[in-house]
């Protein structure tokens, strides 16, 4: 298969040379764990002491991977994103809320994109995070087994309200919806809750998606589980599929609390884990569909490979491949110039309530080995050619 990820001038067509020089000098800076680590304290005091820094934070590391502080911010950037057939999935990026009022907000934010979402081609999913609509610790305990009291009931009771509202309205409206995975230890009852979602709203084809994180060992014998579960009770199975953005974490609770860690025992393990259970989905297409959410090239030639084989037309709205706005642009606009279907996640929301979820893709992308120098030497090949022509 040929290899297009290296077109420069497809991947960075959008930018304008002052943009690519702001990408350069971001990707620089996130080169240097120090820089992140102290750019990051920096930033928490800034913002915590209310020092005006949004200002700088928004014309910087903000506009480079986020699309704007509202549904209707992003809309320049979906629109120009589209002329070059790249889609986007509007996520509303604010973390770790803990009470009921900012659940339900979240829930009205997930709500207004699904509507969004129905009017505009270039918005083909909706999205959002099980903690979103519900307590961290709430999922937990559920997943343990554990019982919950009066209280603990009933809030679960309004999660599960939530779940069903959202996937209510997706369906009504006919926008798929990507639910994203957490923590190990809390996604067991986000999984069931998930479930229980596809099995009353995708019994005509995928609406909701479920994500599996294929830093997971177990994830692939939990595919198959639930697709023997989907073939004797007539439902089909949405998956974004993904590497996994917790390792770290998941490594030091699994060390600390002493059970054997759910992660993979190496990269390459999760590498070949990642491509067996794309290889699955596609061989039961019939009743799957695919977001293929990944950075890694290879994984992409991959698929493309696969649907090939198999003669899946590129167009196929089956099959999805999603890449994080201001990330993988050689990934996106050239599987996009080849026909494919492609989104991009574009995070949204108040510049200082995005933060958390900047820092993590600062340090993602230092600790995530290649990711920076791979970006740096992609835009260094762009700045060169454009000099030079």
């Amino acid at each position: 298969m040929e290899k297009i990820f290296n077109n420069t001038e497809v991947a960075f067509s959008l930018k304008s040379d002052t943009e690519l020089d702001r990408a350069y000098f971001l990707f620089k800076m996130i080169a240097s764990q120090p820089l992140v680590r102290i750019g990051t304290a920096v930033t928490n005091f800034a913002l915590k002491a209310h020092l005006p820094v949004e200002g700088l934070i928004r014309a910087t590391v903000f506009d480079h991977f986020c699309g704007g502080t509202t549904e209707e911010d992003c809309l320049p950037v979906v629109d120009k994103m589209y002329t070059k057939g790249v889609s986007s999935v509007l996520d509303y990026s604010v973390e770790a809320k803990e009470d009921e009022m900012e659940f339900d907000m979240a829930l009205q934010k997930t709500l207004k994109t699904i509507v969004f979402a129905k009017e505009k081609n270039a918005i083909p999913f909706a999205v959002f995070k099980p903690t979103g609509f519900g307590r961290f610790e709430l999922y937990e305990k559920l997943g343990e087994g554990k019982e919950l009291n009066e209280t603990e009931q009933a809030e679960w009771r309004r999660v599960v309200e939530r779940f069903e509202q959202v996937c209510k309205s997706a369906h009504d409206n006919d926008v798929a919806l990507l639910i994203d995975a957490e923590e190990s230890w809390m996604q067991d009852a986000a999984d069931a809750l998930v479930t229980q979602m596809m099995q009353k709203y995708n019994k005509e084809k995928t609406i909701v998606f479920n994500t599996l994180q294929m830093y997971r060992w177990d994830r692939l014998d939990y595919l198959k589980n639930l697709h023997e579960q989907a073939k004797q009770e007539g439902f089909y199975i949405g998956m974004k599929v993904v590497r996994g953005a917790y390792m770290e974490k998941e490594n030091k609770r699994a060390e600390e609390k002493g059970y054997k860690s759910p992660i993979c025992i190496s990269k390459q393990a999760t590498d070949d884990n990642y491509d067996a259970c794309i290889a699955y989905m596609i061989e039961h297409i019939d009743t799957m569909a695919i977001f293929a959410g990944t950075h890694n090239e290879e994984s992409s030639y991959k698929l493309m490979q696969l649907m090939h084989a198999n003669t899946i037309a590129a167009t196929d709205n089956r099959i999805w491949f999603g890449q994080l706005y201001g990330m993988s642009d050689n990934i996106s606009f050239n599987l996009a110039a080849s026909g494919y279907n492609v989104a991009k996640y574009l995070p949204f929301g108040p510049v200082r309530d995005v933060m958390p979820y900047l820092i993590r893709r600062a340090e993602e992308n230092t600790s995530v080995a290649g990711q920076t120098s791979r970006e740096l030497n992609l835009i260094s090949a762009e700045r060169k050619r454009r000099k030079l022509n």
